[in-house]
């Protein structure tokens, strides 16, 4: 049977490790936790982009696009701000998981991670890989970019309130890979910065 010792070490290793695990989940659910690490440097969500550039360097590749905040309402005058959306991709290697930065006006606003990073830019491309659900910066990691690239866009408007709508472009882009004179084409069909569709094509 063991002593009230043994038992009162044995509660108190308990206790340390739940202290720990909160610790860790209050960590990870705080909105201020890191994004990513750059070196020894943290990136954190409302840095400015000349910050997260200081510390991480410059992105292998980057999208821009605008929106519309309208304020208001036709009775009282309409205000329509715009508003700066810039997503940066970041590659570290094929032992650590690619990065996607979304800024909103110069502020990040979001971190995504996505596959693993490639040695070298455009060297891991294969015409039978599966191409859906890429992001575009996943994509031209793997393949570099296409020798054809066609650019259109739709307008969303989301109505958030009476006196508050959200005007957005929905980007949509057709790129076009040449694998070699021995094999067809690849067209990818990209929505919002991710490929939904993939074909072969004749020259």
């Amino acid at each position: 049977m063991p002593s009230y010792q043994c038992l009162n070490a044995f509660r108190s290793r308990c206790t340390m490790r739940r202290y720990l695990l909160l610790a860790f989940a209050l960590l990870f659910a705080s909105p201020h936790a890191f994004a990513l690490r750059c070196g020894n440097l943290l990136v954190n969500r409302e840095m400015q982009d000349f910050q997260v550039r200081d510390r991480c360097g410059a992105p292998f590749w980057t999208e821009s696009y605008a929106a519309y905040d309208l304020l208001g309402s036709r009775d009282t005058g309409q205000i329509a701000r715009e508003v700066q959306f810039d997503i940066w991709y970041y590659n570290f290697g094929p032992n650590n998981l690619m990065h996607r930065l979304v800024f909103r006006d110069g502020i990040l606003k979001d971190d995504d991670t996505l596959g693993y990073g490639v040695r070298e830019i455009g060297t891991k491309c294969d015409p039978l890989m599966r191409f859906v659900d890429l992001s575009v910066g996943e994509l031209v990691a793997f393949c570099g970019e296409p020798i054809s690239r066609r650019q259109n866009s739709d307008t969303v408007v989301n109505r958030l309130s009476p006196e508050y709508r959200h005007v957005r472009e929905q980007r949509r882009e057709l790129w076009t890979y040449d694998f070699g004179e021995s094999r067809f084409l690849r067209q990818l069909q990209l929505a919002e910065g991710r490929v939904v569709s993939a074909q072969a094509i004749a020259r």
